[in-house]
């Protein structure tokens, strides 16, 4: 099924991926799709076999042709470089196909934990390549913010839409074109929680409904703030560190995959940045629709429809729209070599043990790149591309903030629930709570907001 090509402005819409729009001399539309990623995905059959060199040889015949056809340009042309498996794979293919080194680039932070061009300078030492690096301060980060309503033109909320901007304004000083890694986490299996999602549909096969429903009375009716108390105290020291935190979002979560009907549902909860976000947004009924509903992928493991759900949405509507609307607005063109069609449809025909092997995914594109790479180098936890936003709305973005989400303001504008909205403001900027994955979309929705309306 196509996308539904929703949008924030009334009588405006989108036309979906992999569809064309005729406009008749009548002025009546067509929409007609002449690429259906659903059907092509589905229609993938398991290979089924051990060859592992054939599999290596034939990816890389694919990744090599189409990093050639997205080099043929009459401008200067580089590519993104971060140091991890998918865009080091990009430069190595790319920097394998010509005498010159090739221009890559990089941005780091001063912030440690957010900061990738150790691995990034690594890597293009490695290759050989012509690296260009740049590392940038909270300060330059945040004058981003406020030209980010118009960049994107609707309500987009993914706070690595800042480096993403940045990183692209450091590559139009020296390019005109940039190759991307996009694409290899949603084809190859890159993401844990396409495991996770494997792992819940086993816990809803295993209980029976009223038990699912039963657990999660339980969990969800314990307010999120006991959960949060018990995760700093006794319970929390009993798992890992990194899940003591939030312990209340992350146990409500739990509770709305224990009342999911099927795996769409599954992957939803598992999605959601706020647990109950229609709450927020007056007049809200019902959950919303989605864009996999209806796949052609119902016989597959959770791992493969996750997989296929995630290249319907959170591909082309966050991370495409994200290099796309940021590159280009510094007049950069971005191309993504693993979405070429040849390598999608091999990617859909692989043995799932080609995928993930030893509890890790993207196996085929590691083995890949080890041949270009010594693992060494690229063989590291995954990093998120983002910035310490959380801690900036405390400190520097406090009264930015606090203007787009002054009360008077949402009850006047008659959007979201006033009540709702401060409580998580107050929790977040007053009470060290962590919940900059609910607030940023709030903020972004009411930067676009205010631009529309001045």
């Amino acid at each position: 099924p196509a996308l539904e090509p929703a949008h924030a402005l009334a009588h405006v819409a989108k036309i979906a991926p992999g569809h064309i729009m005729r406009l008749k001399r009548d002025g009546s539309t067509e929409a007609r799709c002449y690429w259906d990623l659903d059907r092509i995905a589905s229609n993938g059959m398991a290979r089924g076999d051990d060859d592992v060199p054939g599999v290596l040889n034939e990816l890389e015949a694919l990744l090599r042709d189409a990093v050639a056809k997205r080099t043929i340009a009459d401008v200067p042309l580089g590519a993104f470089l971060s140091g991890g498996i998918d865009s080091s794979t990009v430069v190595a293919l790319m920097q394998a196909q010509t005498t010159q080194p090739v221009r890559t680039f990089t941005i780091g932070f001063t912030e440690p934990a957010y900061d990738e061009s150790p691995y990034a300078r690594t890597v293009a030492e490695y290759l050989g390549t012509d690296h260009h690096e740049l590392v940038v301060s909270p300060a330059d980060a945040r004058q981003v913010i406020p030209m980010l309503a118009t960049m994107y033109d609707e309500p987009f909320a993914d706070s690595s839409q800042i480096p993403t901007f940045l990183l692209s304004q450091l590559a139009r000083e020296h390019v005109t074109v940039a190759l991307s890694g996009d694409g290899g986490d949603e084809l190859f299996g890159g993401y844990d929680r396409y495991r996770h999602l494997d792992r819940l549909r086993g816990v809803h096969h295993r209980l029976p409904s009223p038990v699912r429903r039963l657990v999660a009375a339980v969990i969800g009716g314990i307010p999120s703030e006991r959960w949060d108390r018990w995760g700093e105290g006794a319970l929390g020291r009993l798992g890992p560190a990194d899940l003591r935190r939030r312990l209340g979002h992350r146990a409500h979560k739990v509770a709305r995959v224990l009342e999911a009907s099927g795996v769409d549902d599954v992957y939803r909860a598992m999605m959601a940045a706020e647990n109950d976000a229609g709450s927020l947004v007056r007049g809200s009924t019902g959950r919303p629709s989605g864009a996999f509903e209806g796949s052609g992928l119902s016989g597959r493991s959770g791992f493969e429809q996750a997989m296929l759900m995630d290249t319907l949405t959170y591909l082309p509507d966050d991370l495409l729209t994200k290099v796309d609307r940021a590159s280009m607005a510094v007049s950069l063109e971005a191309r993504v070599p693993f979405l070429d069609p040849a390598v999608f449809e091999f990617a859909w025909r692989l043995h799932s043990d080609d995928r993930v092997r030893d509890g890790r995914g993207k196996w085929v594109v590691r083995r890949l790149l080890h041949r270009h790479v010594p693992a060494e180098l690229v063989e590291r936890p995954k990093m998120g591309f983002g910035i310490p936003v959380g801690e900036w709305l405390r400190g520097p973005l406090r009264s930015w903030a606090d203007d787009l989400l002054e009360p008077s303001l949402l009850a006047e504008q008659g959007y979201l629930d006033p009540v709702g909205v401060t409580d998580r403001w107050r929790a977040h900027r007053d009470h060290g709570d962590d919940l900059v994955f609910q607030l940023w979309p709030i903020l972004m929705f009411q930067a676009w907001l205010s631009e529309e309306v001045s």
